[in-house]
């Protein structure tokens, strides 16, 4: 990667944690001022950063509108709109579509629930693999050497009392989760917050994405959360549906 877009790159990240003056861009990128004002000129004359007033610098609109082109590329967010929005309307709870990428979960949709306790997650953001229901459900689609290979390589981060910690209990999640065609996170991303999730599948039965229902724990407790599974499940048979699936090959 060249040095330029390197350094713009990093003006952008930083922007995108809130408005920042010339200074403060040029110490987190530990360049001379005249370099960043370049870069920032730059980046300004084709609208992915603005000036907001006479020191501060913001991400521009050409940056949100390339990320709505992308979103509207994942088909699945599209084939699926339908049945998840249906979903969120009628349960009141969150619902999540997420795909796989560079071994994280991303976000690609977001319904919000009718509570008034809020998530960290938007659309675009990045989760881990180990401790999310979406991050099982996509792993355990893959083949079993890759999932292994995956599951070796994976960090755990510890995020709350119930994270899982080794890769031969995350395997052993990923069998459960590959028998039962959903997966839980049973408060184990975040301590206020249990999750399931299942897949939805493409036209060969490849499972495309994989969309998750998300409850406060004082709102639902356990068993109330897995009384949700079938209309969960329901849902993205529908959307899977709407994705081209025909229901032959692998089940959901």
């Amino acid at each position: 990667m060249s040095q330029s877009l390197d350094r713009a790159l990093t003006v952008l990240d930083g922007l995108a944690r809130g408005a920042r003056t010339l200074d403060e861009l040029a110490e987190e990128i530990g360049v001379h001022k005249t370099t960043v004002l370049r870069l920032l000129r730059t980046l300004e004359s084709h609208h992915f950063v603005r000036r907001e007033d006479t020191r501060h610098y913001r991400l521009g609109s050409a940056l949100f509108d390339l990320a709505n082109q992308a979103l509207e590329e994942h088909d699945v967010r599209r084939s699926s709109h339908e049945a998840l929005a249906a979903l969120n309307a009628r349960t009141g709870h969150t619902v999540h579509l997420a795909s796989y990428e560079d071994g994280e979960v991303v976000y690609i949709d977001k319904y919000e629930g009718r509570h008034s306790v809020r998530m960290y997650s938007r659309i675009g953001k990045r989760a881990p693999l180990h401790c999310t229901a979406v991050g099982k459900v996509l792993v355990a689609a893959m083949p079993p050497a890759e999932r292994r290979e995956l599951a070796y390589a994976l960090d755990y981060l510890v995020m709350t009392p119930n994270t899982i910690t080794t890769p031969e209990a995350y395997l052993a999640e990923l069998d459960r989760v590959q028998k039962l065609g959903y997966a839980v996170d049973n408060a184990e991303h975040e301590d206020f917050i249990h999750c399931i999730a299942a897949p939805i599948r493409g036209a060969g039965g490849e499972v495309l994405a994989a969309a998750s229902i998300s409850v406060p724990k004082i709102l639902l407790d356990y068993d109330g959360l897995l009384a949700l599974v079938p209309e969960l499940r329901a849902a993205t048979g529908e959307a899977s549906v709407h994705s081209g699936w025909t229901g032959n090959g692998k089940g959901h």
